[in-house]
C-alpha cells in the first residue's frame, strides 16, 4: 500500500465523520478469505446435508444456485453502499447513513444478535466433528466446553491483530478450498453409485401433490449457505483502497464459494449408495458414513480435521464481524457501556472488549441452552438465519427508500442504470428468503412452538430491540452522521 492510498483512505474516512486508527494490512485476497470462511462451504453443506436431503431428495442441490443468485444481487446492492460509506460494522453504518439513526439502530441490533447465535452455532456444530476425531461421543458438558474453547482459540487469534487475521483467515479458505476440490472430485470421479440424472428425482418427497413444499424446505440448503459476503464490509476500515477492493471481495465470495459448494453438494449425493436409508433415517450421517467408506479411518480423520479447520476459521470470521459491529455501535453511542466497547488497542490496532464481548456471550448462550435442555440451543440459534435475512433486507430497503429521495451512489464501484432493478429484485429475493426460513413447518410429534420457534426468537430479538430503543433512546446520542446519503449527493451537485 502506498503513502497516497494510506492518505487517500484516511482522508475519505475523516470525510465520513471518523479518525483512521484500525491498520489497514488486509488486501483483497485477505479480505475475500474472510468472507469465505464466515460463508464456508463446508460447514455449511455438511451441517445442513441431511436435513435437506430428506426434505427435497437430490434436487435440494438447485436451491443452491437459486440462493446465490439472489444474494449475488443483494452482495451488488451492498458493494455500492460499502463504495460510498467504507465504514467499520458494515450493515449498522450502511443503514445509518442511507436513512437515519432509528433504522440504523433496529438493523444493527438484530444483525448483532443474529451474529452472535451463528458463533455459538458453529462452535457447537464443530463439535461432533472432534468427537469423530478423538473418538468420543460428546455430551452437554464436554459440548459446552469444546464449544467454548474454540471460541476462546478465535478470540486470542483475533486479538493478536489485523495483519494475523487476514494470514489466519487466508490460510482456512486455501485449506477448505483443497479439502473441498479434493473430496467433491475424488468422489465424482471415483466413488460414483447414481448418473446425473439423479440430481433432478425427488424421490418422492414431495408425496402425491406439488413438489413446491418439499423444495422450499429442503431449499434452507441454500439460504443457510449464503451469507458472509458481508463480512467483508464489516472490516471496511482495515482494507486499502476499500471502495475499489471489497466489491470485488464479496463478488468473489459468492462466486467460488457457490462453486465449491455446488462441487461438494453433488459429490455427496452421488455417492450416497442409498437413498432410501437416508429418507428413512436408517442412515442420519449420511456425510460422515460416506467419508468413513470412501477414504477409510486414517483418511475420513483427515478430512475431518479439514473440515475442523473450516469451523475455527468460520468462528474467527463471525468473531471479527460481531466485533467490528459492536465496536461502530458503541463509537457511535449507540448502545449501554458504550465507552467500554468502543476501547481501542494502539497497540494491536482491534477493539479488545468488542472481541470479547462476541466469544463470551455466544459462550454463554451454549452454557444456558445446554443446561436447560438438549433442544434448548436449537431453539436460540434457529433464529440466527433469518435474522441475518432480516438485518439484510432492512439495509436493501434503506436502499430502496434513499433511491427515491434522490440518492445516486457515488463510490468507486455502481451499478448505474441497473442500481434500481438489481435493487428491486434483491428485495423481492430477499423478503421470499426470509419468509421461507421462517414459515412455520409441521413436523410430526412436535409441539406448535418447535413449529413456530424461527417466528418466535425473530419476534423476541426485534420485540426486546424496540423496546429498548423506544424507552432508551440510544440513538439520539452521539453526533456521528447519519441520513446524509442524499444530502451529501445533493452538496456535491450544487
Amino acid at each position: 500500500m502506498t503513502t497516497a492510498t494510506q492518505s487517500d483512505d484516511a482522508a475519505q474516512l475523516a470525510e465520513l465523520g471518523y479518525e483512521s486508527r484500525f491498520e489497514r494490512r488486509m488486501g483483497l485476497w485477505e479480505n475475500f478469505a474472510l468472507g469465505f470462511t464466515y460463508l464456508s462451504p463446508v460447514v455449511g453443506v455438511y451441517s445442513t446435508f441431511a436435513i435437506a436431503f430428506v426434505a427435497g431428495g437430490p434436487p435440494m442441490i438447485w436451491s443452491i444456485v437459486i440462493a446465490g443468485l439472489g444474494q449475488l444481487l443483494v452482495a451488488l446492492v451492498f458493494a455500492e453502499i460499502v463504495a460510498q460509506f467504507p465504514v467499520a460494522g458494515g450493515i449498522y453504518p450502511w443503514a445509518r447513513r442511507l436513512i437515519g439513526r432509528r433504522w440504523a439502530w433496529i438493523t444493527g441490533w438484530i444483525y448483532g444478535w443474529a451474529l452472535i447465535a451463528t458463533v455459538a452455532s458453529v462452535s457447537t456444530g464443530a463439535v461432533p466433528f472432534i468427537g469423530s476425531l478423538f473418538d468420543f461421543t460428546p455430551n452437554r458438558t464436554t459440548t459446552v466446553i469444546i464449544a467454548a474453547a474454540l471460541m476462546l482459540i478465535a478470540l486470542v487469534i483475533n486479538l493478536s491483530g489485523t495483519r494475523t487475521l487476514g494470514r489466519v483467515a487466508m490460510a482456512g479458505f486455501v485449506a477448505e478450498l483443497i479439502g473441498a476440490l479434493f473430496v467433491g472430485l475424488w468422489l465424482l470421479l471415483f466413488e460414483r453409485h447414481h448418473d446425473f440424472g439423479a440430481l433432478f428425482d425427488s424421490l418422492g418427497t414431495g408425496g402425491d401433490g406439488s413438489y413446491l413444499g418439499a423444495f422450499l424446505a429442503a431449499a434452507l440448503l441454500g439460504l443457510y449457505l449464503f451469507y458472509g459476503f458481508e463480512a467483508c464490509g464489516d472490516v471496511a476500515e482495515e482494507v486499502p483502497d476499500p471502495g475499489k477492493t471489497i466489491p470485488v471481495a464479496m463478488r468473489r465470495t459468492i462466486y467460488i464459494g457457490g462453486a465449491a459448494s455446488l462441487l461438494i453438494t453433488a459429490a455427496l449425493i452421488l455417492a450416497q449408495p442409498d437413498f432410501n436409508a437416508i429418507l428413512s433415517g436408517e442412515q442420519a450421517d449420511p456425510v460422515g458414513a460416506v467419508l468413513s467408506d470412501v477414504f477409510g479411518t486414517v483418511g475420513s480423520k483427515i478430512i475431518t480435521v479439514i473440515v475442523l479447520i473450516s469451523f475455527v476459521s468460520c468462528v474467527l470470521s463471525l468473531q471479527a464481524a460481531a466485533s467490528r459491529l459492536i465496536f461502530s455501535y458503541a463509537r457511535d453511542h449507540m448502545v449501554f457501556a458504550s465507552e467500554a466497547l468502543s476501547r481501542f488497542s494502539p497497540a494491536r490496532h482491534v477493539p479488545p472488549v468488542a472481541l470479547t464481548v462476541a466469544a463470551v456471550v455466544p459462550a454463554a448462550i451454549v452454557a444456558i441452552a445446554e443446561i436447560i435442555s438438549d433442544s434448548a440451543l436449537l431453539k436460540v440459534i434457529s433464529f440466527a438465519a433469518a435474522g441475518i435475512y432480516i438485518a439484510f433486507q432492512l439495509v436493501v430497503l434503506a436502499a430502496l427508500i434513499a433511491r427515491s429521495r434522490g440518492w445516486v451512489p457515488r463510490g468507486k464501484f455502481t451499478l448505474g442504470a441497473w442500481g434500481l432493478p438489481v435493487n428491486i429484485a434483491a428485495f423481492v429475493y430477499g423478503v421470499a428468503g426470509a419468509l421461507n426460513l421462517a414459515w412455520p413447518r409441521q413436523v410430526e410429534g412436535a409441539n406448535w412452538y418447535d413449529e413456530w420457534i424461527v417466528v418466535l426468537g425473530c419476534a423476541i430479538v426485534v420485540g426486546s430491540g424496540l423496546l429498548y430503543m423506544l424507552l432508551g433512546r440510544p440513538y439520539a446520542r452521539g453526533t456521528s452522521p447519519a441520513g446524509d446519503a442524499v444530502i451529501s449527493r445533493r452538496v456535491g451537485e450544487a
